[in-house]
């Protein structure tokens, strides 16, 4: 975990409002609630057993974050992700990845270095071993080991939110084994390029990984599970 992670985890273990958006934010991007469905700040409280204040904190926060619409006098409404705006978040991220890999190859130390390769070579192990769950969890520390190694808190902040808002599809992208064995193949080679040093090639690599993984949801029909809730 990133010191920018840390830091954020820190702060909302101690912030009520905190814990109650991420909460509902998990709960929206998971598919507990669909689109167009509506928020009571009543029931909400009751279920987490909070006041409605940070229930309705929470709520505007998540309106910033385009997840929930507030509508005067009628309530909070699901706003939710759309196919669109999956596509979106990945061509996004392709472009934002890309620069944390470059600015990563530039900045990484020994430490995150040695994570990144114990990770690539555990990611092997695993899928060779057909363990799907433990591809998924080390895909997710793989990518947070390359947002904590670029160096700009900023950049990592967007990284992390647009990695939580596909988190749904990301989990389904990786349970097969051609997917998860291809996606480690450019793990692998994102890392080598990085430890080479090699600036340019690793934000290259770490862009098509994006695309990648993108053009698989889509001949997958994994797209669906978005439209449906259009």
């Amino acid at each position: 975990m990133s010191e920018y992670e840390r830091s954020r985890e820190t702060s909302d273990r101690y912030s009520l409002r905190g814990q109650v958006f991420h909460k509902i934010r998990d709960d929206i991007l998971n598919g507990k609630y669909r689109e167009h469905d509506e928020l009571k700040e009543i029931k909400i409280g009751k279920e987490l057993g909070v006041s409605r204040t940070p229930v309705r904190e929470a709520l505007r926060q998540l309106e910033l974050e385009g997840l929930v619409q507030i509508i005067p006098n009628r309530g909070a409404f699901v706003t939710g992700i759309s196919a669109e705006d999956v596509r979106d978040i990945y061509m996004i991220r392709a472009r934002l990845e890309g620069l944390c890999a470059h600015w990563a190859t530039e900045r990484i130390n020994k430490e995150q270095m040695e994570r990144m390769e114990e990770n690539v070579y555990l990611s092997e192990f695993h899928a060779g071993k057909g363990h799907m769950e433990q591809i998924a969890e080390l895909d997710n520390q793989f990518h947070h080991i390359l947002y904590d190694a670029c160096g700009s808190k900023m950049l990592e902040h967007l990284l992390i939110d647009y990695h939580e808002y596909v988190g749904r599809v990301r989990r389904r992208t990786l349970s097969t084994i051609e997917r998860s064995t291809a996606s480690n193949k450019e793990h692998r080679a994102i890392m080598e390029a990085i430890r080479a040093g090699n600036a340019d090639l690793a934000e290259r690599l770490a862009s098509e990984h994006m695309y990648s993984a993108y053009d698989n949801m889509v001949r997958n029909g994994l797209y669906d599970l978005y439209k449906q809730e259009d």
